[in-house]
């Protein structure tokens, strides 16, 4: 079988080829905007790169002929929620053109792939803020630049599927964390300055923005399984949440590594780190997707 992944060479990415790389009967191919030796989530392993830009039509449809997957995992796009701020037509542009070319690739080539789309629970903006879990049928109520990008997203790959019945699965995942994620995402930030105050590379003090909020944290390992089992084995035309079901703040997150330090940490409140719209609660309902594929996940939170 073969798989396409968008983004490969990303956080999400390079831990689902990691988890493809267990399936023997998988030959992986992987869309990527640095050439071969320069993507070391992919350099030295069994995946064919395929360097290009997604907003480039002609180049899409050149790499989808050549790879000719019967799998294709939509990943790649900007994610980073504050940044759609300042600039939100880099985010519009880039998330909707690179899609939209995947999707009409397929199409003009006639090619039987199932396809993945990546959509966000940032869809849901503040839905969910009466402690509530979040359902696949909760309306949309974007907050963010970013997130009406992925609602564009989202519902591009519901009519691709309505219109050409192209056989397209739609993942909604919510906050998801680990190994490797770059700076911009809270986890990652926090770590990497307790990181770097235990180096002597910076002073102890550690610079946070709103550590009230709650989100639903899922390890990216447990993510990128529900992907391919919802790739595999998802409805198309449907949409499924990506959750653990658990919400932990901010600040639960921030003692929690904390606590691993080996310093006595200064925390110190960081009005740049404030987002002009912030969700204060957001809990997600993987009830459907649990009921699809039997996954669950497996990876505690501290772990993580």
């Amino acid at each position: 079988m073969r798989v396409l992944i968008t983004g490969a060479g990303g956080f999400v990415g390079g831990h689902l080829v990691d988890h493809l790389l267990t399936r023997p009967e998988i030959e992986i191919h992987a869309a990527v905007l640095e050439p071969p030796g320069q993507n070391p989530r992919l350099d030295d392993r069994p995946v064919a790169q395929h360097m290009l830009d997604l907003r480039q039509p002609d180049a899409v449809r050149d790499a989808l002929a050549s790879a000719r997957p019967d799998l294709l995992f939509h990943l790649a796009a900007l994610a980073d929620v504050g940044a759609s701020f300042k600039d939100p037509w880099h985010t519009l542009e880039n998330n909707i053109i690179a899609q939209i070319n995947v999707l009409e690739a397929v199409r003009m080539l006639r090619l039987p792939t199932r396809i993945l789309i990546v959509s966000s629970a940032e869809i849901y903006g503040s839905a969910g803020k009466d402690g509530q879990p979040i359902d696949e049928h909760t309306p949309f109520q974007p907050a963010s630049p970013y997130s009406v990008s992925k609602v564009t997203q989202d519902m591009l790959g519901l009519q691709y599927f309505l219109a050409y019945n192209l056989p397209i699965v739609r993942v909604r995942p919510f906050n998801h964390i680990g190994p490797s994620q770059r700076g911009g995402f809270v986890a990652a930030d926090f770590a990497s300055q307790i990181a770097l105050a235990e180096a002597g590379q910076r002073e102890p003090v550690i610079d946070v923005g709103n550590l009230s909020a709650e989100r639903d944290f899922t390890d990216v390992r447990d993510v990128v399984r529900a992907y391919y089992l919802l790739a595999t084995q998802g409805e198309p035309g449907e949409a499924y949440n990506v959750c653990s079901g658990r919400a932990y703040s901010i600040q639960y997150l921030l003692d929690t590594l904390l606590s691993y330090s080996r310093l006595s940490i200064q925390v110190r409140q960081d009005p740049a780190r404030m987002r002009p719209s912030d969700v204060p609660r957001r809990v997600g309902d993987a009830s459907a997707l649990q009921a699809r594929t039997g996954w669950q996940p497996t990876i505690p939170f501290e772990q993580t």
